[in-house]
């Protein structure tokens, strides 16, 4: 498996695009011309009011819609951390670790939001889901800082280990490590990339966090309210930080300033991989057109989204939830046995599933429709594929096994807006003003109805295009006809037709009528 990572960026915005054995598989932006609330950014401010019926307080962080902090997410020692916030503010501390600072008891676990705040108490607070839709950014005073091998949890003195590290041995190793050199008053969380790694790497990022917790500690004492204290690195930056390994074989980005940030980060977690990134020079060709980037951004995100052997998703956006129905498309004319064909179209329709969440970030419920299997063992097939698909997915989710009526229910934790890109544009005939699908998009249809035709039996039959359609179709090497001609063993007569409107096409047969 090879990981790449494609960096684009202009003067508003910056996109990157990760790459899986060619395959798109997530795509984010990282906005520069607006004030942005990313996941683990910190701030300093006041509690507006709190909501005992919500048993949560609005808190006012600079978003036009007030962030909300609910009694769970207060984190068990809140009460030490409002007296930590206090004497920082108002100059009392001027020494910021916290193995003499007296910690409060904790709350209860189920107590009521009026018992642990007040209203216009100063706090910190850390973004824990950004704004998505009308509602503001969502909060917690549980702060953690993270690093590339761990993460700093102050007031608190638990060593935690990512269950994703599955060596008893190493998990024991691990955390009497940290328990030998964390500060008193900080806890820390190992994560996943710490495994077999030397007490040194880990010392020296565990060092690094207390830094950036001095930093913000003293800008504390001259903040207004209310501000930023700490700010999660830029996400290209993170991103890498969180997911980069030894599976990465190339990182390409197209800012010369962008690249050396780039080059300083990991050189910073994998000085030998340092090699792998290269800065894109060509000015006639973008980057994301270079690699494919952009071809698959429009076939990807369309409410309709194609798949292998026919195979292919309806993706429905609504206010409460994700439905994602799956079509079989002529593979029920290609097997007399229901079962294996039901079996096989869910299989590969599983793997898109897990590679659109992914991609669009799609989180909350998600509802899939799959094929009904009478078979609960292809059930549980199915169940176990899409799990291990599901594997690389770094957002936490819960995945239901399919219900006896193909419904298969998934919860996957929502952190940000989902991705949506729209894959239509603007009408080149102006036909009643509508938009229509991009042309990439019209010929994942053609080739779904070249093989809806095939599998019919047609023998001869001619498709006739717009000529630019029947051009982009026949030139080139391979030319899209030819990969048809590969995969079917059958040629298909392409003819251009001036009076078509610019996306319209129809296939006759050898007589000359159009089939439907």
């Amino acid at each position: 498996m090879n990981n790449e990572l494609i960096i684009r960026s202009s003067s508003s915005q910056v996109d990157f695009a990760l790459l899986k054995d060619g395959k798109l598989v997530e795509l984010h932006k990282e906005d520069k011309s607006t004030k942005s609330f990313s996941v683990g950014d910190i701030y300093l401010a006041k509690i507006r009011k709190t909501v005992p019926g919500l048993n949560a307080a609005f808190v006012n962080v600079g978003y036009e819609k007030d962030g909300f902090l609910h009694y769970h997410d207060l984190g068990p020692n809140v009460p030490t951390l409002l007296k930590f916030v206090k004497s920082v503010s108002t100059g009392k501390l001027k020494k910021f670790n916290l193995s003499n600072f007296p910690f409060e008891g904790g709350i209860e676990k189920d107590g009521a939001i009026a018992d642990a705040l007040q209203q216009n108490q100063s706090t910190l607070v850390q973004v824990i889901k950004e704004p998505i839709s009308t509602k503001g950014p969502r909060l917690s005073s549980d702060l953690s800082i993270a690093g590339r091998y761990i993460v700093l949890v102050p007031f608190s003195n638990r060593v935690s280990i990512s269950q994703k590290i599955s060596s008893r041995e190493e998990k024991t190793r691990l955390k009497k490590l940290m328990n030998s050199i964390r500060p008193k008053g900080f806890g820390v969380i190992v994560r996943t990339v710490a495994e077999g790694k030397k007490v040194a790497e880990l010392d020296q990022d565990l060092q690094e966090l207390l830094s950036k917790w001095t930093a913000m500690c003293k800008k504390i004492t001259k903040a207004e309210y209310p501000s930023t204290v700490l700010s999660e690195m830029n996400r290209t930056s993170s991103f890498l930080r969180d997911i980069f390994n030894d599976s990465f074989s190339a990182i390409r980005v197209d800012d010369e300033e962008l690249y050396d940030q780039i080059k300083e980060t990991v050189q910073a977690i994998a000085p030998k991989k340092v090699s792998i990134v290269k800065l894109h020079q060509d000015k006639q060709t973008p980057i994301f057109e270079k690699y494919g980037v952009e071809r698959q951004i429009k076939s990807a995100f369309g409410k309709t989204v194609s798949s292998t052997k026919g195979t292919y998703l309806v993706i429905e956006h609504t206010e409460a939830l994700h439905v994602i129905d799956v079509n079989s498309g002529n593979r029920s004319n290609k097997s007399k046995n229901q079962e294996a064909t039901a079996l096989e179209v869910n299989m590969i329709a599983a793997t898109e599933v897990a590679r659109q969440l992914r991609l669009r970030d799609m989180g909350g419920i998600i509802v899939v429709d799959f094929i009904d299997m009478a078979k609960s063992e292809n059930r549980n097939a199915l169940f176990q594929h899409l799990k291990d698909e599901m594997e690389d997915d770094k957002a936490k989710h819960k995945i239901l096994p399919p219900s006896k009526f193909g419904l298969v229910q998934i919860t996957r934790q929502r952190v940000r807006p989902v991705m949506d890109i729209k894959t239509v544009e603007k009408n080149p005939n102006n036909v009643n003003g509508k938009d229509v699908e991009a042309p990439i998009v019209l010929v994942q249809k053609l080739a779904y109805e070249v093989d809806r035709i095939i599998s019919k039996g047609v023998k001869g039959f001619t498709l006739t295009a717009h000529p630019f359609i029947a051009a982009f179709l026949t030139k080139g090497f391979p030319s899209i006809r030819l990969k048809w001609f590969f995969e079917h063993k059958k040629w298909i007569k392409i003819q251009p037709r001036d009076a078509y409107t610019y996306l319209e096409y129809h296939f006759h047969d050898d007589q000359g009528k159009k089939i439907r």
